[in-house]
């Protein structure tokens, strides 16, 4: 007999005899624990554990204005300088072909309002399951579920602003520590990517939504993590498959649900540019991880992506939102099973992943062994589909362009 299935209900009561702010101060301490205690590799658990402590117990991303983060990588510095990577060169050249200047390429004049609901910045599928809330006796107007929206967008557009800010600094890493000079100079065109992408996503907050969040805790113990760690086949896979992977299917659902044109045409530059850093990821990784590793090696990265792609998918709980609105009428963790069960979010965290799992079966990290893992996690669905280098930038565009239109047409029947 499964013990977990007898301790969850003995649990729970435990937890609904105490004071809702005690419930979820033990929630949110048994979900910090849990995430640690289910990491199965102990490398893997003792390499992000000083992360987890940061980000999770003493909230670094929450408590300070900046984080000194360790990083100590080794720099590839070459004297040879041989053009000895074809795909890597063309893809430095696409980059370069599509730069764009967020000042004047971006309609900064346009008037924002996140309370008009004729001009939404999420569309009509609600992220927040509003229906769920009443059930659990918490009603708000129309005027609240129209505020509520507008945070929750703020609040995402709030971790994608994290989110560029930490791959910035990665992709610079990335650039030093990458042994190919046509890397080397397809990096330098990212670290630029980033610096633009933080600065719209910046001015967007400040100036159109005049609201920011803090980094979420997950994503800062990811940040954290591949910042710091020293092998530089980490820094790539943690930012260029990991995060921008997700961030890519991200991006495209926002993409998709908004009507917002200004943040639409954002989005769409954004979009444009993370296909390109995808790619350039699954170029560098694919032949040194079915090449290069040892059996250990290669098993230690296949835990640490199915451990980071588990704290990205708990990342969209929205625990920020959850604190501010409702932790004290609701518990965390009936939070979390509205939030989990949401159908917008459960289609969001869909595009998130069918864009990660081909990249992660590309570049030999999805083994037999991880299949079970992946399977449980539902993750599975997604194998087979499109890897970055099968996808181009128009690929992306076209299909979220389609996927837009679609939503707009379910907006006006549902109207």
């Amino acid at each position: 007999m499964d013990n977990s299935k007898i301790a969850r209900p003995r649990l729970e009561r435990m937890l609904n005899g105490m004071p809702l702010k005690m419930q979820n101060k033990v929630t949110q301490v048994l979900e910090n624990i849990s995430l640690v205690a289910e990491i199965r590799d102990p490398k893997v658990g003792i390499s992000m554990l000083p992360s987890a402590y940061r980000g999770l117990w003493q909230k670094k991303g929450k408590s300070e204005d900046g984080v000194l983060m360790k990083s100590g990588h080794p720099v590839h510095f070459d004297l040879n300088y041989g053009s000895d990577f074809p795909e890597m060169y063309d893809l430095y050249r696409r980059a370069v072909a599509n730069q764009w200047d967020g000042e004047w390429q971006l309609d900064w004049s346009t008037q924002v309002d996140p309370m008009n609901p004729e001009v939404p910045i999420l569309g009509s599928t609600p992220f927040i399951p509003f229906d769920d809330l009443e059930a659990e006796g918490i009603k708000l107007s129309a005027r609240e579920k129209q505020e509520l929206t507008y945070h929750f967008s703020a609040w995402m557009l709030s971790q994608f602003m994290h989110g560029e800010q930490g791959a910035l600094y990665a992709s610079a890493q990335c650039t030093e520590s990458v042994k190919w000079v046509d890397a080397k100079l397809y990096g330098a065109t990212q670290v630029m990517d980033e610096g633009r992408h933080l600065e719209v996503f910046l001015r967007y907050l400040e100036t159109k939504l005049e609201r920011m969040y803090k980094v979420n805790d997950n994503l800062f113990v990811i940040i954290d993590d591949l910042l710091t760690d020293s092998r530089w086949d980490i820094k790539f896979l943690g930012m260029q498959i990991m995060v921008e992977g997700l961030a890519l299917g991200a991006f495209s659902t926002m993409y998709n649900q908004t009507g917002e044109p200004l943040l639409k045409n954002l989005l769409r530059y954004v979009i444009q540019d993370e296909a390109r850093h995808v790619h350039y990821g699954v170029l560098a990784l694919r032949e040194h991880f079915t090449k290069n590793l040892s059996g250990t090696e290669l098993r230690e990265r296949e835990d640490w992506a199915f451990e980071v792609a588990m704290l990205m998918r708990n990342r969209f709980f929205a625990h920020e939102i959850y604190d501010e609105w409702f932790a004290h009428k609701l518990s965390r963790a009936t939070w979390n099973r509205l939030m989990s069960e949401s159908p917008a979010m459960t289609k969001f965290r869909s595009i998130m992943f069918q864009r990660l799992v081909p990249n992660l079966q590309y570049i030999g990290l999805l083994s037999p062994r991880m299949e079970s893992y992946y399977e449980k996690a539902g993750l599975m669905a997604y194998v087979g589909g499109k890897n970055a280098s099968e996808l181009t930038e128009q690929d992306l565009l076209r299909d979220n362009d389609k996927l837009a239109e679609q939503a707009m047409k379910d907006a006006r029947n549902a109207a």
